[in-house]
């Protein structure tokens, strides 16, 4: 079998708290992105929404315009940071999320962008599952009231490594484009994401160890840490999965760096042992994979 992860890679999840200064969230990610950097990872993840307040009510005040690519400085700050921070760490960065405004259609999108250690921009993914939840006496919350979904799936290639998947917090229940991502080659599946004090402890982990288990690839979710003055109070407890589905490293809810150290064959004895890349029945049920670029 072909190496998905063409050398060892240093894995470091972000999880920060952002408050209602953006400015001052995006001097805090790059601080923090430097540190994991000093540390010596090479592909660094910021949580969803790391530039603003979470929240349907923030979304339109916060939001960016990215649309025409490159965009100005006054028309998306977080993306000119992200871009010189990546190059200030020269390290792959997967930018969390971002609110987003396109202008041409006045529609709005939960947004992830991605920049090479050089510092161009090399992804993005809009957040295609809109998290809209009603549990009754713990927590209403509906992003479509402000939100529009992505229409495409996220695969991103790092020359020097090889593919990951994208994706965005809610889009981790919905495991056809976890497989899509896996069978097109992606090494590791990758979720910036906001759980709440509900579904965080019901299937965060649950969740990241279900698509590992599933694909028999890495997984990351990277949260914001939890900030109880807030008006969302997330999960936390950013963690790294490997492809068995044992927890390589998890943090708590408070502001953190969780690392882990990547490499092919772990990926390849999982799929070796349990060969179920080998054994499925696409004569009984269609390959997902089959139809998308």
């Amino acid at each position: 079998m072909a190496a998905l992860l063409k050398k060892p890679l240093k894995l470091a999840l972000v999880q920060l708290a952002s408050g209602a200064d953006k400015v001052a969230n995006l001097a805090h990610a790059r601080t923090k992105v430097l540190e994991a950097a000093t540390a010596g990872a090479s592909l660094i993840v910021l949580p969803e929404c790391f530039n603003s307040p979470y929240g349907t009510q923030y979304f339109p005040k916060y939001a960016e315009t990215l649309l025409p690519s490159p965009p100005t400085k006054e028309q998306s700050p977080s993306y000119h940071a992200l871009s010189a921070i990546a190059a200030e760490a020269k390290a792959y960065l997967v930018g969390g999320s971002i609110p987003e405004l396109e202008t041409s259609t006045n529609k709005y999108y939960n947004t992830s962008l991605v920049f090479s250690p050089t510092g161009a921009l090399i992804g993005t993914h809009r957040k295609t599952h809109l998290f809209d939840i009603d549990i009754p006496g713990k927590i209403t919350f509906k992003e479509s009231e402000v939100l529009s979904p992505g229409n495409q799936l996220t695969i991103i290639d790092l020359p020097e490594y090889g593919k990951i998947g994208l994706a965005i917090c809610y889009d981790i229940r919905f495991p056809e484009s976890a497989m899509i991502a896996a069978r097109k080659g992606a090494f590791m599946l990758v979720y910036p994401g906001a759980f709440n004090m509900t579904t965080g402890p019901l299937h965060w982990q649950l969740l990241g160890r279900a698509r590992a288990v599933d694909n028999q690839a890495y997984v990351a979710l990277c949260s914001p840490a939890r900030d109880m003055s807030a008006t969302y109070h997330a999960w936390g407890h950013s963690v790294i999965v490997d492809p068995s589905a044992n927890v390589l490293a998890e943090t708590d809810e408070k502001e953190d760096i969780v690392y882990a150290e990547l490499n092919d064959e772990t990926i390849q004895n999982a799929r070796k042992g349990i060969p179920i890349y080998a054994q499925r029945r696409f004569d009984l049920y269609p390959d997902v994979s089959a139809s998308k670029n």
